[in-house]
């Protein structure tokens, strides 16, 4: 199997693009979301710290980075903006709504919550394989 290779201006794009999308996917659900969870706004607020933000960034640089090496692996020609959001998908499905379904099931989590993060990461795992496919190797 020939490795394509990977586009680093990409994954910090795709990485920065989804941390975008999620910054406006949240704040317009965020009453539904805070139901879900349980939580006021003034719990939130009484919470709030930098750190979910560095979290989140980082996390979303090597979930990036991931889905630039699943593509890569697909061969030369092969890193486009299809196959990204394929891959995205498939990665999606496979291993980040099942590891949440199981997470909230055992935390007794109502499923809207579920519902409300698990879309939020099919969208960042769709944005970003759209990014990395976009700009290729």
């Amino acid at each position: 199997m020939v490795f394509a290779g990977i586009n680093y201006l990409a994954i910090v794009i795709a990485a920065l693009s989804s941390f975008g999308f999620g910054a406006l996917y949240y704040m317009s659900l965020a009453k539904p979301w805070m139901a879900a969870l349980g939580k006021t706004a003034d719990e939130m607020k009484a919470n709030s710290s930098k750190t979910p933000f560095i979290v989140t960034i980082v996390s979303e640089l090597i979930i990036a980075w991931v889905l630039a090496g699943a593509l890569g692996h697909l061969g030369p020609g092969q890193v486009t903006p299809r196959n990204g959001m394929i891959t995205g998908f498939i990665l999606w499905a496979g291993f980040v709504i099942t590891t949440m379904a199981v997470n909230h099931a055992y935390e007794g989590a109502k499923r809207t919550r579920t519902l409300i993060d698990g879309v939020h990461w099919l969208g960042v795992l769709l944005l970003q394989g759209l990014v990395i496919g976009f700009f290729g190797v």
